[in-house]
């Protein structure tokens, strides 16, 4: 898989609101920066995935939910620049002249009939000019960028390094085994960035438990009440503290995450259970560090078979069993302790579905965490499933890749059932 630190630069990366709508302001706002004048109309086409990962979910200092404030904010933002940070540091003019655009009804979003799970297509036109441009495969990969059918070269990403990715699918190597002989020999100096998302994850996580946001997973699950039947011990602080982080950001904090493999909730999922258990236990930073690597490298890995967007959950799943690693790991645990873990988490989590990002993601996030303990627990005393035991097999890898198979053969039509559920509902459009 290369380089593995070259992979922790490329996909953890800090982003201020959830990824898929974000990323249409991104795309809008490459577009609409070709182009000088009144804008005259706005148009998308978006594949079914980010459609399903956009409509619920609050815009970071909007109060407003989904892919309309986002898109008429990319075309007036004008700093494409910040990428997945497009948003911060927004004004009340923008805001004000975003909602303008979404009252002259110049938005249109259209479903693109296309394989690609990450498909964002932006037009925006003036009066005698239009501009597009076309994210697909990650958020922000840039596929093709247009002034009047003429192309043109765009600015070199942040994330455009050069580096080995999530989407770099020709000659795969990654593997448990390599992940771990990383994490436990390169130098901490090398891995001591992961501590700035350590803070960032950190200070979304408390805000979440302060405020009211969301459904209020991880707040009430913190609180000692009558009515909260949960206790005050190690595994229901650490799996509020990461639930109370999606409880926050997916009801609109202004608050930027450090995200994973693209995803700010998968971010929250494979690191707050880690940096939890690491304050509980007084570990240092360098044992924090590494912990974070392989937490993160695990989740990455994980996403490389189940997809960048996929009817799986990618927090619940990949970052639960990226938590787990790492959690194994805080607690002294052998590589091979580790991969029994993983083969724990993926027997209980495997059939979890990703109905969009919303408010409810906070409760796929608990779950996953809980198991992750669970899992954990089992696994520090060498116990995990066996060749016997539904879709595991006997080395992890072939576990591991069994995800591709159940999400690629199984679960082909599920995306679509679940938009067009999603859809159904009373007043959607």
């Amino acid at each position: 898989m290369g380089n593995y630190l070259d992979i922790l630069h490329k996909e953890v990366v800090p982003a201020e609101g959830c990824t898929e709508p974000i990323a249409v302001a991104y795309a809008v706002s490459l577009a609409a920066e070709l182009l000088e004048g009144e804008i005259t109309g706005i148009q998308l086409h978006l594949s079914g995935n980010i459609i399903k990962n956009a409509m619920g979910v609050g815009i970071p200092g909007t109060g407003q939910t989904g892919l309309p404030i986002a898109a008429a904010l990319g075309a007036v933002v004008g700093r494409s620049h910040k990428e997945l940070e497009i948003l911060s540091g927004l004004t009340p003019d923008e805001l004000k002249l975003a909602n303008d655009l979404l009252e002259r009804k110049l938005l249109q979003v259209e479903i693109m009939d296309t394989p690609e799970k990450l498909y964002i297509e932006a037009q925006v036109k003036t009066e005698n000019h239009t501009a597009i441009a076309i994210l697909a495969k990650e958020h922000t990969n840039i596929e093709y960028l247009a002034l009047d059918g003429k192309k043109v070269t765009p600015k070199k990403s942040k994330a455009d390094c050069g580096k080995p990715g999530l989407s770099d699918t020709e000659a795969y190597e990654g593997s448990v085994d390599r992940i771990f002989e990383f994490i436990s020999t390169a130098p901490f100096s090398d891995l001591s960035f992961l501590l700035e998302g350590a803070r960032m994850n950190k200070a979304i996580s408390d805000e979440g438990l302060r405020g009211d946001y969301g459904l209020q997973v991880g707040k009430k699950m913190n609180q000692q009440s009558a009515m909260n039947l949960f206790g005050n011990d190690v595994a229901n602080k650490i799996i509020a503290a990461t639930a109370a982080a999606s409880d926050a950001r997916m009801d609109g904090s202004a608050m930027p995450v450090m995200t994973t493999a693209g995803s700010g909730n998968q971010g929250i999922a494979c690191t707050l259970p880690v940096i939890s258990l690491a304050e509980l236990l007084g570990k240092d930073e360098e044992t924090l560090a590494r912990a974070l690597a392989l937490s993160n490298l695990v989740t990455v890995h994980i996403k490389h078979y189940i997809g960048r967007l996929s009817p799986l959950c990618g927090s619940g799943i990949a970052g639960g069993v990226g938590a787990n690693s790492g959690i194994i790991y805080l607690m002294g645990g052998s590589l091979e302790q580790i991969k029994h873990g993983i083969q724990n988490t993926i027997a209980s989590l495997s059939g979890m579905i990703c109905d969009g990002a919303n408010s409810t993601c906070a409760l796929k996030i608990s779950t996953s965490t809980n198991t992750a303990i669970q899992a954990a627990t089992l696994a520090m005393n060498n116990i995990a499933p066996t060749t016997k035991d539904g879709v595991i097999f006997e080395e992890v890898e072939d576990t591991i890749r069994n995800m591709e198979r159940l999400v690629q053969e199984g679960l082909a039509d599920t995306d679509k059932t679940i938009l067009n559920i999603m859809l159904s509902k009373g007043g959607a459009k």
